[in-house]
């Protein structure tokens, strides 16, 4: 399923062609340093992408989306849309292939548009290390907000159309002296 297109992306359902493509990028040094938890053997991903190929965007469960080029329909990343107690936090990978292109801006921006859109009471969140410098400038592009670093889940917090009173949680979470 094709969840939506841009200038030069498509979003869609993760399909087992796009196996190989994750396994190699998920496995390089330039986008794995920064990733927890994900599977990186070719069989775990095999199964990621079996369980995972038939996901909708909703606010039941999380999805796995794989960002493809328009033209050719080459995976080069996969963005995950997590939505949980009235919030919808996104991680995303790009391959290190197609890094510095404006692709993983694209996807998101548009991706952002279409959730805001479709669930506009929900809040957005994001995490990254706090050395992922790369991550962090695409953050604040996308319009999201630095709310700090939140030691106890060794993570930087960033936050998009919060509550005031989430936004004064999160805050408070990143606050060392308390």
């Amino acid at each position: 399923m094709v969840f939506l297109t841009t200038q030069r992306l498509i979003l869609r359902n993760v399909t087992p062609e796009d196996a190989d493509t994750m396994y190699d990028y998920r496995n390089n040094e330039l986008c794995a340093r920064y990733q927890r938890g994900q599977v990186r053997d070719r069989e775990g991903i095999a199964a990621l992408v079996e369980r995972r190929s038939s996901d909708v965007l909703g606010l039941e469960q999380s999805a796995l989306l794989a960002v493809a080029l328009r033209d050719t329909g080459e995976m080069i990343g996969e963005i995950v849309v997590m939505p949980q107690d009235g919030a919808i936090s996104l991680g995303y990978t790009f391959s290190y292939r197609h890094h510095r292109r404006g692709y993983a801006y694209e996807a998101l921006s548009a991706l952002l548009e279409l959730l805001h859109s479709r669930f506009p009471e929900q809040e957005f969140i994001c995490f990254t290390e706090a050395e992922n410098l790369p991550s962090r400038a695409l953050l604040h592009k996308l319009g999201y907000q630095d709310l700090g670093y939140a030691p106890k889940i060794q993570s930087q917090i960033f936050g998009k159309w919060l509550t005031p009173q989430s936004e004064a949680e999160l805050r408070q979470a990143t606050d060392p002296a308390r």
